[in-house]
């Protein structure tokens, strides 16, 4: 049952200044809330926040960093979000780093983007100690806690609360206002993509990428003024950060989440009506669901329940918050619906939610995109999904097959005003990224449904093909496996037969050891595990089955937004 259509409610943006200035006109509603070194909760208004923002753009002007570029790192708060946009909107260009990177290869990227500042967070003062001496094109170090890592006579340092005490004089004295009449289509932002492929690339993203994605977001998702989130994942992501500056231009009220051990007692502290999350975070919390109903004996009845429910849903009566209250209380009590992108989401997990009442509304996207190309709509949604383009871009598929439905299945093309400028200093590598009519390659394939839906089925560089020329993406198949067996992380490539020469579709896999009485007993896990393969295969077509097993007893290695690092799999 789908949600009513309702008229969205917000101001489109066209700069970062403008959402700079807008921001004020929440007055005293409250922007942000965190937690404190006691655990104590903090909170910043609206107006307060605008202030700060006029404010550090105007510390830039004054210290001669206007219009610079300004690398920003460390955990999602105030200070991030602000240097973020004040940056943009006193001239200059972002550039969002990922904390966990090694400083080595942090120094490296700040040298390709010829970066003028850094602005960090106190998490990583010992890691830029080496930093405050020398570098190739830093010349400002801005921690936002600098504590005693830093020598204070450094020149090269300046603290944040320096920069807004120099933005405080400026305005105190000559005054100072965005910049006007910059042009929307200059490059604003530099994004590192997470490598899942071996090889970075750094995206070039204009104001106007920027701004048509947040007033897509705006139109696209169903938020509102009265609601509240909290911030979960890394902000340097495009997903979470275009998220972010959506949530502000509707007067969110956003949460930061300090800890990931911490979450779920920051969601019944914080009492979301709203989460931003990616699939593996979901799929982990439905899981603990049931599983906790297990334990406690009351499987059976909240199966029963969900079935209940579903049926009264079918003749209009709708009692999930009354029905699934517990479930609900995890997140909150609160928890209306999340947004969920970055990969593919179980449609038997987003069932499962559903029936909880929270709706999950699939999103698709990608960096070079600003993320955001597709949301599925809350109040015409279909399941498996990611829904049609959003507004500031069109779709087509260059399909190049007929898939199972009789739909043109292939490679995801994506022209609009949310589409990067290109890479920087890699003019090889934009060129091989847009087709001769200008539409950029996600690389990622799919089909279109004849309302306009796209529904991803693989990614056009994994996909497997087999010596009678049938396409196998592996996406598809580790979806099963995750489904219908006692696995917790699968991949599955395609190995070459030593006997026949062919190609051996291998599922290389890292079993839920908590499924099982005793987690070292390997043997038992194998022989069940195979046992559960042998009853999957029979509901896949021959080529589509898997062949052979590979075992693993250690996670694979991620990225920061929990991708499994394909690259590395031999």
């Amino acid at each position: 049952m789908a949600r009513k259509k309702t008229d969205r409610i917000y101001t489109p943006i066209d700069s970062l200044s403008h959402l700079a200035r807008k921001l004020a006109e929440f007055g005293e509603k409250t922007a942000f809330r965190w937690l404190d070194k006691e655990k104590n909760i903090q909170s910043m208004s609206y107006a307060a926040l605008s202030e700060q923002i006029l404010t550090e753009a105007a510390g830039l002007e004054a210290t001669g960093l206007a219009g610079k570029r300004v690398a920003v790192i460390g955990e999602t708060s105030v200070a991030w979000v602000t240097t973020y946009v004040s940056v943009i909107a006193a001239g200059g260009v972002a550039i969002p780093m990922d904390r966990e990177l090694d400083v080595a290869e942090i120094e490296k990227f700040l040298e390709f983007a010829e970066a003028d500042a850094i602005v960090f967070s106190k998490s990583l003062n010992e890691k830029f100690v080496g930093l405050a001496t020398a570098h190739p094109t830093v010349k400002t170090l801005i921690p936002i806690e600098p504590g005693d890592s830093f020598d204070p006579e450094n020149s090269r340092v300046l603290p944040f609360s320096e920069l807004l005490a120099r933005g405080r004089e400026q305005l105190a004295g000559e005054g100072y206002d965005y910049p006007a009449d910059q042009d929307v289509g200059r490059m604003v932002e530099m994004l590192f993509t997470s490598g899942t492929t071996g090889s970075s690339k750094c995206v070039m993203l204009s104001e106007d990428n920027i701004v048509s994605t947040v007033n897509a977001a705006c139109e696209a998702v169903e938020f509102s003024s009265e609601d509240r989130t909290v911030s979960v994942l890394p902000i340097h992501h495009t997903y979470e950060l275009a998220i972010m500056i959506a949530s502000l231009n509707y007067g969110v009220n956003v949460a930061i989440n300090d800890s990931l051990k911490r979450v779920l007692r920051n969601f019944a502290l914080f009492e979301p009506t709203r989460l931003i999350l990616v699939p593996l975070f979901v799929s982990t919390m439905n899981k603990k669901i049931w599983d906790e109903a297990k334990k406690n004996g009351k499987y059976a009845l909240l199966k029963t329940l969900t079935k209940i429910s579903f049926a009264l849903r079918e003749v209009n009566f709708d009692f999930r918050k009354t029905m699934f209250a517990k479930v609900n209380a995890v997140f909150g009590g609160s928890l209306d619906m999340i947004i969920c992108g970055g990969a593919a989401l179980s449609p038997a997990v987003a069932d499962s939610f559903s029936e909880f009442g929270v709706d999950i509304c699939e999103g698709y996207g990608i960096t070079e995109c600003s993320p955001l190309i597709a949301v599925n709509p809350y109040y015409a949604p279909k399941r498996g999904s990611v829904g049609p383009a959003v507004s500031s871009c069109r779709v087509r598929i260059d399909a190049d097959h007929l898939n199972e439905k009789r739909y043109g299945e292939g490679e995801i093309q994506v022209y609009g005003s949310n589409v990067m400028l290109g890479y920087y200093k890699n003019p090889e590598a934009t060129a091989e990224a847009f087709t001769e009519d200008g539409w950029f390659c996600t690389g990622d394939i799919g089909y279109m449904d004849e309302d306009g839906y796209i529904f991803i089925t693989g990614r056009k560089k994994f996909v497997i093909v087999l010596e009678n020329g049938k396409n196998i993406f592996p996406e598809e198949i580790e979806e099963y496996i995750l489904n219908q067996c006692s696995v917790a992380e699968a991949v599955v490539v395609g190995r070459k037969d030593a006997d026949s020469d062919g190609i051996v579709l291998t599922a290389l896999v890292y079993p839920r050891l908590d499924a099982f009485a005793d987690a070292s007993d390997h043997e038992t896990i194998e022989k069940t595990i195979r046992a559960e393969f042998a009853r999957m295969n029979k509901k896949l077509v021959t080529y589509k089955q898997v062949r052979n097993i590979e075992f693993r007893y250690e996670e694979f290695e991620k990225t920061t937004s929990k991708k499994i690092k394909r690259h590395l799999i031999r």
